[in-house]
């Protein structure tokens, strides 16, 4: 539904400007004058067609403002002094999709502002008023409204789930309830940086092979629907005895079986992953899944490294303003979404609470390596923010030898599953063509 800006004066001369939802601004407009309401200016500023987590946490329901709305009956409508390019702009800027582009300039000129010393509303405010898309302008008019009443950003950006990620939104949670904002938008912009560079290059390596792997599923399909058949016909056309070779008779079966049994294989595929997404949706499975993306083969290791050294930034940020490591541990453990790990920070602070090592948990767990640990129990007895920062420093060269080393076994892998299926067409296919084409059976039908 769209959103619009409006100012109106009331019977006493007071100006009111608040943020609603409408269907249409000649409707608001009505029920405005209706509610003697003075529309002074009436501007559409977004329309949010996406699913949200919950209704917009700053913007009012018109509904609720008509009942003890009371003003004259004067409007003037703005819209007749736009150009009729600048009403077409708007119509489809209204309807524009908010990017991870739009959230990355958001991050970076929200973090330019803070490290000039601007504070949260006028920061935000000088970023909406050069903010092109309307629909995120409307968000950041919302987040700023929050903050002018006293919220933390992230309360009102936990209304827009479907566009600030779960993670960003916990970066910004600790970099405010630390008081280290700016230094949390800096990791923010890393994040989203790194997050966008990562699926570019796994994008650049899997997009072209799965086209190749699709073409050749629909050639090899096609081949043995269309061109065995014509095969066999040439043979008995001649009176020859020669026969298609076994892996091709054999696809051919299995093919025609799936044409005239499709239901079953379907079935079965749709009855497996929905028993996998209702597993998955157990506690137990769920913890299971989410142990398993540590260990899987290949990202395993990469998401693990990820989720730790964003953890260990969120906690150096909340010991360099001194917090006690068990509060430290609590508030920075929202950066991370998967629940193994939760559980082992979960440990940690429960060991904290007992006397022991809150070190042990992620020890026992054998996904931190002995680099990791031994550098923590060293700080224990050292300086422990110090060391987390060469711990911080050491994770980030980690994590981009673990990347080169995906982007070297990842393409060989894909090419390698390629290769089978282009092998099999060749057996199955090309085979019994070349066969044809080298006129072999044609001794076979003479009898020579």
């Amino acid at each position: 539904m769209p959103e619009y800006v409006y100012k109106a004066v009331n019977r006493n001369g007071l100006i009111v400007k608040n943020k609603v939802e409408e269907a249409s601004k000649q409707a608001l407009i009505k029920k405005l004058k209706a509610n003697e309401l003075m529309p002074i200016q009436v501007v559409q500023i977004g329309y949010i067609g996406r699913k949200q987590k919950k209704t917009k946490k700053n913007v009012t329901n018109i509904e609720d403002i008509m009942k003890t709305a009371n003003t004259t009956n004067i409007y003037r409508d703005d819209s007749a002094k736009r150009s009729t390019i600048e009403k077409i702009n708007l119509a489809l800027s209204a309807t524009e999709k908010i990017t991870s582009r739009d959230l990355v300039i958001f991050t970076q000129n929200f973090y330019l502002l803070k490290k000039a010393n601007f504070n949260n509303i006028h920061a935000l405010s000088t970023i909406i008023q050069s903010t092109e898309n309307l629909s995120f302008k409307g968000i950041l008019q919302d987040i700023l409204a929050g903050v002018e009443a006293g919220d933390y950003m992230y309360t009102t950006m936990e209304y827009y789930s479907n566009i600030f990620p779960y993670i960003y939104i916990n970066m910004i949670k600790v970099g405010e309830l630390s008081g280290s904002l700016t230094t949390s938008l800096k990791q923010a912009v890393k994040y989203l940086d790194d997050s966008s560079d990562i699926t570019k290059k796994v994008k650049k390596i899997l997009i072209p092979n799965i086209i190749q792997f699709v073409a050749l599923l629909i050639m090899l399909v096609v081949g043995t629907l269309v061109a065995v058949p014509a095969i066999q016909g040439v043979y008995d056309s001649v009176g020859s005895t020669a026969t298609l070779p076994t892996i091709t008779l054999w696809f051919n079966s299995v093919v025609h079986w799936f044409i005239v049994y499709w239901y079953m294989p379907v079935s079965i595929i749709a009855a497996i992953v929905a028993a996998i997404v209702f597993y998955i949706n157990t506690p137990k499975g769920k913890y299971n899944f989410h142990y398993f993306k540590y260990t899987m083969p290949i990202f395993g290791k990469l998401i693990y490294s990820l989720d730790f050294s964003r953890f260990l930034k969120a906690m150096l940020l909340n010991l360099n303003n001194g917090m006690r490591i068990q509060d430290a541990l609590d508030v920075s453990k929202n950066v991370v979404k998967n629940y193994v790990f939760l559980s082992m920070v979960e440990t940690s602070i429960n060991n904290i609470l007992i006397g022991q090592s809150w070190i042990e948990p992620f020890e026992k767990s054998g996904l931190s390596s002995s680099m990791i640990v031994e550098m923590l129990k060293i700080g224990m007895q050292t300086d422990l923010p110090e060391m987390m920062e060469k711990l911080v420093e050491y994770m980030e060269m980690d994590i981009d030898n673990i990347l080169d080393k995906i982007m070297r076994v990842l393409p060989q892998l894909v090419y390698s599953i390629v290769g089978i299926v282009l092998i099999f067409f060749v057996l199955v296919v090309l085979v019994p063509v070349l066969e044809v084409y080298m006129g072999n059976f044609m001794f076979d039908a003479a009898g020579i």
